[in-house]
């Protein structure tokens, strides 16, 4: 039914309700328990739960209970000691143990993690009224003494001696005794850095790059998409909070300065650069973009988004397609591809509608949600076919994402406008563009 992970040779498994065991890897039954729930095995000891719900304590391999359940959460031993939780509500009281069941650190942090090297984070709640927002970290050692203040908000795992910390501004290494370590690298920004073999892997503000121990760097994402001359994108960045970070687009190139700055001022908007202030926030966002479609003077760029209050169950996505005109710096619009008149909104309705009942790929589409599109229903183009979707929860569970539907310009070119600035800007000959932009 259920299988935990093998620690020296020996696994967790569930064979029913009320019934656990430790196997070897044979599949042999070393020991059985008859308890509502056995963790993993760990120095020894074993998590377990007597009833459903009831308090957590340790038992060791013949079953045996060494702590008595005394603790609302209680995860395996490593290195003499277990990370668990006393609070009967949402704030946390987390403590570290030995095998004796003493606590070395008193169960009163938002949260403890093992770093490994026998090096712990310790959590304190940004607000002790909102545990949920998150920690700031020390690091403490196996015997509950603290070798940092409370400064970090990010800490990876010891590897070799040296672990990756980070401050809210800049990622950089310490050593054991939680000090800088001398000759590594440190790069603003928040995230992680990781020793692999001759050079330091950089995952920092969602950006991957590597560097030399001496700092050089030796790769780097590019931050200009080159597309036709004299055409290009750039990708800026903008990190008001550390909590709130985007990636967005900027057109270079045009021959309308004007048009080119109004374009790009519509661009930031979209990608939702915004004052931001440099408190702490609610709830986190991400953003960034990408190419979705290029091609004559039409550049439709894909501006993706996701916005987690914290203590929520899940963040909401966002997916917003720019169709920009290279020559004008106009934005078009769904209704921009149509005739003048046309019912476009009923058209592709009813095809949208038809795919739904026919094709068995959208059997997740809620029952009767679907009434239609709205005339600025969300879009993009390709180059032989219209894709129209819809944003998570319109018509379909959370994790159906954004349902797409694509709809062939041959099914709809009798409405389509194709002498338009739309449809024109990807289907004018190159002949007819040069002649144009002379």
């Amino acid at each position: 039914m259920e299988a935990g992970d093998f620690a020296d040779g020996k696994a967790v498994v569930k064979l029913g309700e009320g019934r656990y065991a430790l196997i070897d890897t044979a599949g042999r039954q070393l020991q059985t328990y008859p308890y509502a729930f056995v963790g993993g095995l760990g120095d020894g000891l074993l998590p377990f739960r007597q009833e459903a719900e009831g308090d957590y304590g340790y038992i060791d391999e013949q079953g045996r209970v060494v702590i008595k359940p005394q603790f609302t959460m209680a995860l395996p031993f490593a290195e003499g000691r277990a990370v668990v939780n006393t609070a009967a509500d949402y704030k946390n009281k987390y403590g570290l143990i030995d095998r004796s069941g003493r606590f070395v650190l008193k169960p009163s942090y938002n949260d403890i993690r093992p770093l490994g090297e026998r090096r712990y984070a310790v959590g304190y709640a940004i607000d002790p009224e909102q545990p949920f927002l998150g920690s700031i970290y020390a690091i403490a050692d196996e015997q509950g003494r603290f070798l940092t203040q409370a400064q970090y908000v990010e800490v990876g795992e010891y590897n070799n001696g040296l672990v990756s910390v980070s401050d809210g501004t800049r990622t950089f290494f310490l050593d054991r005794l939680a000090r800088r370590a001398p000759h590594m690298p440190a790069v603003e920004g928040v995230g992680t850095l990781t020793v692999m073999d001759s050079l330091i892997q950089v995952n920092v503000d969602q950006r991957i790059s590597y560097l030399a121990p001496s700092g050089r760097v030796v790769w780097k994402p590019n931050t200009v998409i080159d597309l036709t001359p004299p055409y290009r994108v750039r990708e800026l960045k903008y990190k008001p909070n550390k909590d709130y970070l985007v990636y967005y687009p900027q057109i270079e190139g045009m021959k309308d300065s004007a048009a080119e700055r109004k374009a790009n001022e519509r661009l930031r908007q979209l990608s939702q650069v915004k004052p931001v202030g440099s408190g702490q926030l609610g709830y986190s966002y991400t953003g960034d973009f990408e190419i979705g479609f290029y091609r004559g003077q039409l550049l439709s760029l894909e501006l993706t988004g996701y916005n987690f209050p914290f203590g929520a169950a899940h963040g909401m996505p966002t997916r917003i397609y720019a169709h920009v005109d290279l020559r004008t710096g106009q934005f078009y619009a769904l209704s921009d591809l149509f005739k003048p008149g046309s019912d476009y909104v009923k058209v592709l309705s009813e095809i949208i509608g038809r795919q739904i009942k026919n094709d068995p790929q959208y059997d997740y589409v809620f029952p009767d949600s679907y009434k239609g599109i709205a005339p600025n229903q969300p879009f993009y183009v390709k180059e032989e076919a219209l894709y129209v979707y819809f944003n998570p929860y319109d018509i379909a569970p959370y994790v159906a994402g954004f349902p797409t539907f694509r709809i062939p310009y041959a099914e709809i070119m009798p409405i389509i406008a194709t002498d338009g600035a739309f449809w024109q800007s990807f289907h004018r000959q190159p002949s007819e563009v040069a002649k144009r932009l002379s």
